[in-house]
């Protein structure tokens, strides 16, 4: 596995990431807290040496299967986390706080859970309109300056709330959704980031499953899989879409590659400063995922990728209408 460096920060990671969401949450059942660690420490075998979670995957219960998970790797990988929302007495989601208080109440519960004394990469997990980004970034620039916090991040965040943070306080990454059926931040936000110095990290790079041509119109989600509630899952839309699968079977075929291997490869080749986190439950989905580091797409592979995607009218919000008001744009 090669490393690459998000952006000007000099933070270097393996060059794919794992995302530990789906582990404990929103995907349907989380799995065994055995078989959570199985996986992870799979990766780290593999060559992985970045890791994301949040306070708000479970609520809590990703942080602590990360945390035991890689405490015997500590010095050797990166861990990313999140703030920014209320969580309550349910461990649900009750919406935003991104208040300097909480900010540092937050690090100091994700810092004992995760078993470290410091968090690599702080996200803020969404923007608060109600909060300053100004104060944001520098709460997180005092946690830095104590050592808790190495690295500052912004989940889904727009170009305004970008600029005012990394005047504050460098921002070190960018997470935000990004795949071939998802482009939105090739219009503004990856310029902006190329300006700054600032990495970028996908998630979601294979369309939550949908890339990996396993889910078609017939497909049924558990009741607790936040799918089921995601215009874009609905039976017509998976229908639908099943043109941006075939065109990823179709490069895979003279690649002998996987349609996910092709998705990721895809994103690998955007860009050097973009580390994609697919996440999965299953060892042989982590090997195949892992795979597309082989997968080379050629400038006229890319170039047939984006013409034929362009042809193709993906259906159905990637978000409900509930989600989507919370995305800074």
């Amino acid at each position: 596995m090669k490393k690459r460096k998000l952006g000007k920060s000099g933070l270097e990671v393996s060059e794919l990431g794992l995302g530990c969401m789906g582990l404990s949450f929103g995907l349907g059942p989380g799995v065994s807290k055995q078989e959570g660690i199985a996986l992870i420490r799979a990766a780290v075998d593999r060559g992985v040496t970045f890791f994301d979670t949040a306070e708000i995957y479970g609520a809590y219960v990703n942080e602590e299967l990360v945390g035991e998970a890689l405490a015997p790797y500590r010095d050797d990988v990166v861990i990313a986390t999140k703030f920014g929302f209320k969580i309550d007495a349910n461990g649900k989601q009750a919406g935003l706080d991104s208040r300097p208080q909480h900010i540092r109440e937050v690090t100091e519960a994700s810092l004992k859970r995760l078993r470290t004394d410091r968090i690599d990469l702080l996200y803020q997990h969404r923007v608060d309109p109600s909060v300053p980004m100004e104060d944001v970034a520098g709460a997180v620039k005092q946690l830095i300056q104590e050592g808790k916090v190495k690295h500052f991040g912004l989940s889904e965040a727009g170009v305004k709330a970008i600029r005012a943070a990394h005047a504050v306080q460098p921002v070190t990454a960018l997470q935000s959704e990004y795949s071939i059926w998802w482009r939105e931040p090739e219009e503004q936000i990856l310029p902006l980031l190329e300006e700054l110095g600032i990495g970028f990290v996908p998630f979601s790079p294979l369309g939550k499953g949908f890339l990996t041509g396993k889910i078609d119109e017939s497909t049924k989600f558990s009741e607790n899989d936040f799918r089921n509630a995601v215009p874009r899952f609905a039976a017509d839309a998976r229908k639908a879409n099943q043109a941006v699968v075939r065109l990823l079977e179709t490069i895979g075929g003279k690649k002998d590659a996987t349609p996910a291997q092709v998705a990721l490869a895809w994103l690998l080749a955007q860009k050097p400063w973009m580390v994609p986190i697919p996440g999965t439950s299953k060892i042989h989905r982590l090997e195949e995922n892992l795979g597309a580091v082989t997968v080379q797409l050629t400038p006229e592979d890319l170039q047939e990728i984006d013409v034929a995607a362009s042809k193709i009218p993906v259906q159905g919000e990637r978000y409900p209408e509930s989600a989507q008001k919370m995305i800074n744009r």
